[in-house]
Order: structure tokens, then C-alpha cells, then sequence
């Protein structure tokens, strides 16, 4: 990032991603028609939600495989509030999950370490190095063999995932990072899958696992 970029990030009063972590908080005190919301359960989130971002996406013992940070939320919606779930992208759904993960700001990322997510990091680790659509290319085309470098002006990164959701300049506002990669899967011309797709889960959890060890920035801020 350049420096500019970077103080925007490191500073609350500055980074545009904290609107969504404000309106977060609204919504984790707020009550759905049942009457009950997250604070109902997880009562105060700077307690209970510590650290729990770096933890996702996490394998659902009910589901049988992973599930990441925004499927949790809408989980918990659907079977302890009796509310309905949030849609992918909506600006909601984003400032729960920036809420959520601003409370692992610093930590490191260690829930991949669970040994039941062994055979889904696997499955991710085979989507990322697998050459697809038009341009036939793979994930590991850019971010393993020819990061540090540019394309079309813009740097070539190595593709850790530590500040989802993040605000995108380019974007103007804030996002998944299941919306980044379907982005990088429609720019090789390929197929894009639908959000909340279990291969788009497994391929968060790869690049996780890719980013063990290494803290938490969400919500960053990205060019």
C-alpha cells in the first residue's frame, strides 16, 4: 500500500470502513421480530467476539464442512433469532461481519489449524493452483509466481486475506472478500460461482491457511 493508504487504515477517524462497523454495532444491539438479537446471546462483543475472525471460516460440526464469517452470522439469524438471512454483499450483512472482525484487529489467524478442515483447505489449495476460463489461468498464475509485480498499474500481491471485509477505493465502499475473488474469477474470464458457494468458502479458507500467523486488519482499506 502506499503510505497514504496506510495511514487512512491505521487511523478510526479516517478509515471509511468504521461507518460499517458503527452501523454494525447498531444492528448486533437491535432486535429482530422475535425479540431477540446477537447481544441477546453474545452479550458485550468486546469480550465475547475477540479473536472470533480469526478463527473463520470454521468447519460447522451440524453442516459437515467450513463455514466462514458471514455464513455463521446468518446462521445464528435463522436459527436463534427466527430472522431471515442477510444477503451476500448487502450493506447490513457487511457491517455485522466488519463489526465482528474489528474485534480480532491485531490477532493472529489460527483457526485453521483445526484438523477437520484439513481435506477443505485441500479442496481450496486445488481451486487456486487450477488453470480456468478464457485466459487459463490460475490463482497461483498471479499471486504465487508473479507477485511484487503490476498489472495494469496495480501491484500484484501474494492475496493474504487479513482485512476482510475491507473498503476498496475503487469500490467506494466496503466488501467480502468472496466479492474480491469473484471479481478475480470474472476477470480471467471464467465462470463466476454464486456468493456463499462452498467452493468460494474452501477458497477463503486456503488463502486463510496462506495467511496463518498473521494479524487481523479488518477493516482495512485497499486501492
Amino acid at each position: 500500500m502506499a503510505p497514504e493508504t496506510q495511514a487512512m487504515q491505521n487511523d478510526d477517524t479516517a478509515n471509511p470502513g468504521m461507518l460499517w462497523v458503527l452501523e454494525g454495532e447498531a444492528l448486533w444491539n437491535s432486535k429482530s421480530l422475535s425479540g431477540k438479537g446477537c447481544a441477546d446471546c453474545h452479550n458485550d462483543a468486546r469480550r465475547t467476539m475477540k479473536g472470533v475472525a480469526a478463527r473463520y471460516p470454521a468447519f460447522d460440526k451440524g453442516l459437515g464442512r467450513p463455514v466462514d464469517l458471514e455464513g455463521r452470522i446468518n446462521i445464528c439469524r435463522t436459527t436463534h433469532q427466527q430472522a431471515t438471512p442477510l444477503a451476500y454483499e448487502s450493506r447490513e450483512l457487511l457491517a455485522l461481519t466488519a463489526f465482528v472482525a474489528q474485534h480480532s484487529r491485531g490477532m493472529a489467524i489460527t483457526g485453521v489449524a483445526d484438523p477437520q478442515l484439513e481435506p477443505f483447505i485441500a479442496k481450496g489449495r486445488e481451486l487456486f493452483t487450477a488453470r480456468q476460463g478464457q485466459l487459463n489461468l490460475a490463482c497461483a498464475n498471479c499471486h504465487d509466481e508473479n507477485w511484487d509485480k503490476r498489472l495494469a498499474g496495480s501491484a500484484i500481491t501474494q492475496g493474504h486475506p487479513t482485512g476482510y471485509p475491507l473498503y476498496r477505493l475503487e469500490w467506494q465502499s466496503l466488501g467480502s472478500l468472496q466479492r474480491r475473488l469473484r471479481a478475480c474469477i470474472s476477470g480471467i474470464r471464467a465462470q463466476t460461482y454464486t456468493y456463499g458457494a462452498q467452493e468460494l468458502v474452501e477458497l477463503e479458507l486456503y488463502l486463510m491457511w496462506r495467511a496463518r500467523g498473521m494479524p487481523m486488519e479488518a477493516p482495512a482499506v485497499r486501492p
